[in-house]
């Protein structure tokens, strides 16, 4: 790619932790980019401004109670508490039932 790219940086704890790019010149780059593998810039937001995990951001962002969803789980909401937590990894089946609970894709939540 030749042309200049113009970005920002999102800094953490004074470390680059996202980028944020004009949509075209992403287009550009990642010819095969799917939209509904997409995060809105809220749920990113939400994960900076509040240093929560990207499963907590979503929830919040679809304005969603951790009773409502861990429901849909059929979960305890203790134990979606412990999913959302920030250093938590969890498993592919957990994520592809949040996801489903959810109505977003798995790689939304990764």
């Amino acid at each position: 790619m030749n042309a200049h790219t113009h970005f920002k940086t999102i800094l953490h704890n004074g470390k680059p932790k996202y980028v944020i790019m004009p949509y075209q010149q992403f287009l550009q780059m990642m010819p095969d980019y799917l939209p509904e593998y997409t995060v809105p810039h809220e749920v990113i937001t939400l994960m900076v401004e509040k240093n929560i995990s990207r499963l907590r951001a979503w929830r919040e962002y679809l304005q969603l109670t951790q009773k409502e969803v861990a429901e849909r789980m059929k979960i305890t909401q203790a134990a979606l508490s412990q999913i959302e937590a920030e250093n938590v990894k969890p498993h592919q089946a957990t994520l592809q039932k949040l996801a489903k609970a959810l109505g977003l894709s798995v790689e939304q939540l990764q």
